[in-house]
């Protein structure tokens, strides 16, 4: 997994609530897109006119926010179906990035399986953050993820683990291999415990 230590870029404000897995992807793109096409076709419900045209209403069709790496959301961004293919289509538009005041549990937990920060704010912050993001001057936005920092003035939590699956490019199972050493002590410990859990049946 790629690491995730800063990203620096076009901000864009997309503070709708409740956007959901499938206005993000619909279903029938998960279905025989690559997932290295699926960047296309994110956020299609909102992007595309009933004609297929652009929109130009929506944000993500003008510039500079069409370049956008990070999106500042509105609240429960991801909620709806346990879908992957969701942060596949996001990261997919080259975003690193989400900010938001909430999330759909398993979207956020996706996130971070696939390298894309998502970032718990209060709605006020997140809303002074949106106002800043809708003027082109002021879009671009850095978040560092090593100093726990947007824009070097607001800071944000993350859970450790997460942070340094992040930081390091690590997906679950290299978190746990990080913790080889650890899990061996434990074993050799608990084989002297308990040594007939480690006997193999005759």
């Amino acid at each position: 997994m790629e690491t995730f230590t800063e990203v620096r870029g076009i901000a864009a404000p997309l503070l709708q609530p409740n956007v959901d897995t499938d206005v993000i992807i619909r279903v029938e793109r998960c279905v025989r897109t690559p997932k290295e096409e699926l960047g296309r076709y994110a956020f299609e419900a909102l992007r595309l006119r009933p004609d297929g045209s652009e929109d130009p209403q929506f944000v993500l069709n003008r510039d500079p926010w069409r370049s956008a790496k990070i999106l500042v959301c509105g609240e429960n961004f991801g909620c709806g179906s346990s879908r992957e293919m969701a942060v596949w289509a996001i990261a997919g538009m080259g975003v690193r990035c989400v900010i938001a005041p909430s999330f759909g549990e398993i979207f956020h937990g996706n996130c971070f399986q696939n390298g894309l920060l998502a970032i718990r704010l209060e709605p006020q912050t997140v809303e002074r953050l949106a106002r800043r993001a809708a003027d082109p001057g002021t879009a671009t936005f850095t978040v560092d993820l090593e100093r726990q920092l947007i824009n070097e003035d607001t800071a944000f939590e993350i859970d450790p683990l997460q942070r340094k699956a992040l930081l390091e490019g690590l997906d679950a199972i290299g978190l746990t291999l990080s913790r080889e050493s650890e899990i061996a002590a434990f074993q050799a410990a608990d084989r002297k415990r308990r040594p007939w859990v480690y006997e193999l049946p005759a």
